[in-house]
């Protein structure tokens, strides 16, 4: 399964890395990453570093790219037009009523990519 993981500053994100990282290697996925320049709380070297990190412990290979603000439609555009087979996303927070509340990219490719997509929460 060729997979698109998402990656922004958020702490959702590296959720969604270390448990995409362990799933290509169980089932053998062909991994992506789009690292998203977010303006949060690490840089797209941090998150860069992390990712590396998640890779060489588990002896994966992937390839990385680098997404601009409208990361959303990126994500979605790459994934449709190069033939991904799902798009991985951290986040989603629970407000006190119970409501899921989603960050704008996590919405915009929920609400508008023909790709499977999986939220990591």
């Amino acid at each position: 399964m060729r997979i698109l993981l998402g990656l922004g500053a958020g702490d959702d994100s590296l959720q969604a890395l270390e448990r995409t990282a362990e799933r290509a290697v169980e089932a053998g996925d062909d991994l992506t990453v789009a690292i998203i320049d977010d303006d949060g709380e690490r840089s797209v070297d941090d998150i860069e570093a992390d990712v590396q990190q998640a890779l060489d412990e588990r002896g994966l290979t992937a390839e990385i790219r680098y997404l601009d603000a409208d990361a959303g439609s990126e994500l979605v555009d790459i994934a449709e037009s190069e033939g991904f087979d799902r798009i991985v996303i951290g986040g989603g927070t629970t407000s006190p009523m119970g409501k899921i509340q989603l960050g704008s990219t996590a919405e915009f490719v929920l609400l508008n990519s023909h790709v499977s997509v999986t939220l990591v929460r």
